[in-house]
């Protein structure tokens, strides 16, 4: 379902990358396709780097270490064993030096994948908590989240350039103004629809957590552990807010650390706790 769900997100931002493609083009009087491609070719010209650098940068950012089997043999143990059943060469592992209990993956294919955990997720969880998220973790490398990602990025990132190329032209370019009322139509579309690609971008990354959920759920073999491991670091997340580190990467943890209690779902780049923990234990019960 979670599959279908994300395929169906993205052509849902492919669509509106055409119509914001074609609402410029009618505005500057642009040939439609070059136009697009442009915009498109820059976009993933610039997320294309992020996608190729993005552990270097993430591992740096955060301070993380990667750790030797001796250094942390517990962590590698579960590591290995869970690669191992989900079919994964074994990642790289990494500690993070934050008290904030929290764990993310990055890498952009499994063979360059990194699995890293805070210091105070290994110190706060039990050791089964720590296969669920690990095994959850494991599961966004093998999903190859990473990738899903940048796709979305790279659509919405050409929605945005486009639709700031056509806000100027409609302000200084010298636009179609014969038409008052079709002229703020195009306003209104060139400020909505990049929030609307915003909004699907995010609601690819909730789904891609419920996937990753679901499928490291039955890599670990523990949803219950899973949800336990999730309902502790929320709690942790909201009495301990992360300060170190960018909220643009609130998507890669586990639970976002950045984000206050009272934030809206729908603008949020994780899925309600709740609503994890309840389809873990759905699972379960399965």
């Amino acid at each position: 379902m979670w599959v279908l769900r994300t395929t169906l997100l993205l052509g849902a931002m492919t669509g509106l990358l055409l119509a914001v493609g074609y609402a410029l083009a009618y505005v500057a009087g642009l040939p439609f396709l070059p136009t697009l491609t442009g915009a498109f070719v820059l976009a993933m010209l610039m997320n294309l780097i992020m996608f190729f650098y993005a552990d270097r940068w993430v591992l740096r950012m955060y301070r993380a270490k990667v750790v030797s089997e001796e250094e942390q043999p517990v962590l590698h143990r579960i590591v290995a064993r869970l690669s191992e059943r989900a079919g994964l060469p074994r990642p790289r592992v990494a500690v993070v030096p934050l008290d904030v209990p929290n764990a993310f993956a990055t890498g952009r294919n499994p063979r360059n994948a990194v699995v890293a955990v805070t210091r105070g997720a290994m110190e706060v969880l039990r050791e089964e908590e720590l296969e669920g998220v690990i095994g959850h973790e494991l599961a966004h490398i093998k999903n190859r989240d990473m990738l899903v990602s940048t796709l979305a990025a790279i659509v919405a990132g050409a929605i945005s350039y486009l639709a700031l190329v056509g806000r100027l032209q409609l302000f200084y370019g010298g636009g179609d103004r014969r038409s008052g009322s079709s002229t703020l139509l195009l306003l209104l579309a060139l400020i909505l629809v990049p929030l609307a690609a915003l909004m699907i971008r995010l609601a690819v990354s909730r789904t891609r957590e419920y996937g990753a959920d679901e499928e490291g759920a039955r890599i670990s073999g523990k949803p219950l552990a899973l949800a336990s491991a999730l309902r502790r670091l929320e709690e942790y997340s909201r009495s301990e807010r992360m300060t170190h580190g960018n909220p643009s990467t609130s998507n890669l943890f586990i639970v976002n650390p950045f984000r206050g209690s009272s934030l809206l779902e729908l603008f949020s780049t994780h899925p309600s706790t709740e609503k994890r923990i309840q389809r873990l234990e759905a699972l379960a019960g399965k």
